[in-house]
């Protein structure tokens, strides 16, 4: 959609769609000092996690009727307290959203939000089309040292290129794809910020942890004997029930 000004002489705008990038909120508590103690903690794990992103809140699932209300003021104060840009609101009531309004935001109720279910049993891949794998701004960050324990590096924006180990307590974050050129045993985190798109590859894999988009899964639910310490990759697919973490040995 394009709206142009009539008179060409006087070019003074056009007003066109354009896509943004935004971070949803799922609030499952109206306790808002208990958000700002989870962001504290989160920002503590992964620093730079977010920078000034600008997010929909979506209250739906608190179940809010038309005689409750939430203390919007003093979340946004907490976001913006932990580099988020309060832009909308999803899921709210006619009274609460009057009152986001009058702060500011606005009405997000048609927006479509991925909500994403934990891998709870092991999945047997099925073969799929290649997906089409977003471009990132950036080439990718490249680490040729092994990662040792308490040892963290997140990839902004790219993909993550590990040529070494990334040993049991140490961290792989990527906003694109990561690639381990070794053994993945600590955690690896792909599509941090909702690139469902990315993929996690690794030499060997024995992952603490395995993320793609918030859908992950741990090391309490065991990886399949035919991929446990195989060259293999990690993708995730979509359903009706959710998304779904997909391991699959690599064969060449």
């Amino acid at each position: 959609m394009a709206i142009v000004s009539e008179d060409p002489s006087q070019p003074c705008y056009d007003i066109k769609s354009a896509d943004l990038s935004l971070v949803a909120l799922l609030l499952k508590t109206t306790d808002i000092q208990a958000v700002s103690l989870a962001l504290q903690q989160q920002l503590a794990e992964t620093p730079g996690f977010f920078d000034e992103d600008p997010v929909v809140v979506d209250v739906g699932a608190l179940g809010l009727e038309n005689d409750q209300t939430l203390d919007l003021q003093a979340l946004m104060v907490v976001l913006r307290e932990h580099q988020l840009v309060p832009l909308a609101i999803k899921g709210a009531h006619e009274a609460l959203l009057l009152k986001a309004k009058g702060l500011g935001l606005v009405d997000a109720s048609d927006a479509r939000i991925r909500r994403s279910l934990p891998v709870e049993q092991p999945l047997t891949p099925a073969p799929e089309p290649a997906p089409v794998v977003a471009a990132t701004p950036w080439g990718a960050m490249v680490i040729d040292k092994p990662l040792r324990s308490g040892q963290q590096v997140y990839a902004k924006g790219r993909d993550l290129v590990v040529l070494a180990m990334v040993n049991a307590g140490a961290e792989v974050i990527a906003d694109g794809h990561i690639h381990v050129y070794g053994a993945l045993r600590g955690k690896a985190i792909a599509g941090a910020r909702g690139n469902t798109q990315a993929k996690i590859f690794a030499q060997v894999m024995e992952p603490e942890l395995i993320s793609i988009a918030g859908v992950y899964r741990t090391s309490e639910n065991a990886l399949p004997q035919d991929v446990w310490g195989q060259v293999a990759q990690v993708s995730l697919q979509s359903g009706p029930d959710g998304d779904k973490l997909l391991i699959s040995a690599l064969k060449f």
